[in-house]
């Protein structure tokens, strides 16, 4: 049986040092996304790549307690701290949901030192589209 011969520039060993640290970035945009049940907040360059992501439930936090305003905090300050140390001074902020959690994260990326050149809510709106579900009778 032949041995299987290793691939110099295979993706797989190829990276051996981290290429995040590797990025400088002066100016990115925050996504902040509340929905009832989770805060996701991802930071992202200006082309729109991902640059670090953190969510409640990654923060440690499970079941109703992950939509709380300070699980939100939490994920906000997880996925700031790291870009901060790339070097990113300014950021857009763009906030999606009803959650809970969209002014925790807000009041949460404005503490980290980041100086934010606009806020902009960009939840979803239908002008009169799909029927909504049925109202919940309990």
């Amino acid at each position: 049986m032949a041995k299987a011969i290793p691939r110099i520039g295979s993706r797989r060993n190829g990276r051996i040092g981290s290429r995040k640290n590797a990025r400088r970035i002066p100016k990115g945009v925050i996504h902040v996304q509340a929905s009832f049940n989770n805060t996701i907040v991802t930071v992202t360059d200006v082309r729109g790549r991902v640059v670090s992501w953190s969510s409640a439930g990654t923060c440690g936090f499970r079941g109703t307690r992950r939509g709380t305003p300070f699980a939100a905090q939490t994920a906000a300050g997880n996925a700031i701290r790291t870009v901060v140390d790339q070097g990113m001074q300014r950021a857009e902020v763009m906030i999606k949901g009803p959650g809970l959690g969209r002014d925790a994260a807000l009041r949460a990326i404005r503490r980290s030192g980041i100086l934010l050149t606009f806020v902009r809510d960009v939840t979803p709106m239908p002008h009169n589209g799909c029927r909504p579900p049925k109202k919940r009778r309990v």
